[in-house]
């Protein structure tokens, strides 16, 4: 029988990509045209791109500010950081990373807003990109130099964005499934509930944290002595459902539970969300003690889910329900 692959996430993608053409596309850039003076945009035009980069745009019948980023053009619409951005094939993570000097933007791209320390920058973001995009210009075949092509470019860089911030979405909804799996398994131990955060106290009455963290997503530890924590288990969770890209994901617990191993941590879990055999699994992620699977643990019965409830209780060493 054929079983394809869910359709949701193009749905989704249909309808932010909707968003997007109003916000930082190429009919948000016209819409930002449309509100200035054109000379504006020339006499920026003149001053940062070089005569002749300008000259082999035009005489593929196309205007300067579709590849060259102006300072009268973003502060029209500061969300055009982002159309230079995605034409350039620069990722969120790094445009806006700390090596970039380009974090003060972020906020122009998310919500329309230069800020002062933006707005004195804003020449400087300019010539660098335009120098990247003169750098484009001079890689493309004469043909490619298309309204079209430009908007096709800012598509692929914007895919992957997309496929990035879903993955992230599920990633979050994976932790926070398997913290309430956790909380469910403890509930009796409890003393304190906070966000991201349960306390317990176990059989020998030792305080044991279990909390949200960034690297590995789940963490569980005991306080031997105050304020000193013997590192219990390790969660890594991906929730992700697209089978071809899990290898690529058990690479990234894998990185992570190495860290958590050099930190001392004595059990290293990871919990997917497709069906993959532990044998296959632990070749992409050697690091990893036990491999569950998501949607198993979910339903609170069964040897997985078992297994999971006995080895938290186990390490945590409080009294079984």
């Amino acid at each position: 029988m054929i079983r394809l692959p869910s359709i949701e996430p193009q749905l989704e993608f249909a309808i932010l990509l909707r968003d997007a053409r109003s916000r930082y596309l190429q009919p948000a850039l016209a819409n930002a045209i449309r509100s200035i003076d054109i000379r504006l945009v020339d006499r920026d035009l003149a001053t940062l791109v070089p005569a002749t980069a300008l000259t082999e745009v035009s005489a593929r019948g196309l205007r300067g500010e579709l590849l060259f980023a102006t300072p009268c053009v973003i502060r029209a619409n500061p969300r055009l950081v982002a159309y230079y951005r995605l034409v350039l094939g620069m990722s969120q993570k790094a445009f806006y990373g700390t090596g970039s000097g380009a974090g003060a933007f972020k906020a122009a791209e998310e919500h329309g807003r230069l800020s002062h320390r933006a707005e004195q920058l804003l020449d400087e973001l300019c010539a660098a990109f335009v120098a990247s995009a003169v750098k484009l210009l001079s890689s493309l075949h004469s043909s490619d130099e298309t309204r079209s092509t430009l908007h096709d470019l800012s598509l692929l860089t914007l895919g992957a964005q997309f496929r990035g911030g879903r993955n992230n979405q599920l990633g979050e909804a994976g932790t926070a499934r398997v913290f309430d799996l956790l909380r469910d398994i403890v509930s009796k131990s409890i003393s304190e509930v906070g966000p991201g955060l349960i306390e317990i106290r176990n059989a020998a009455k030792r305080k044991v944290v279990i909390a949200f963290a960034p690297d590995p997503d789940i963490v569980i530890r005991m306080e031997m002595k105050p304020g000193q924590f013997r590192q219990v288990i390790a969660i890594e969770i991906k929730a992700g459902t697209d089978f071809s890209n899990i290898h690529n994901r058990l690479g990234e617990a894998e990185k992570s539970h190495q860290k958590a191993r050099s930190a001392d941590f004595q059990e290293c879990w990871t919990v997917i969300n497709v069906d993959l055999k532990d044998a296959e699994a632990k070749r992409a992620s050697p690091s990893t003690n036990r491999f569950y699977q998501l949607e198993k643990l979910e339903l609170r019965a069964g040897a997985s889910y078992e297994d999971f409830k006995d080895r938290v209780i186990s390490l945590t060493g409080i009294k079984a329900k």
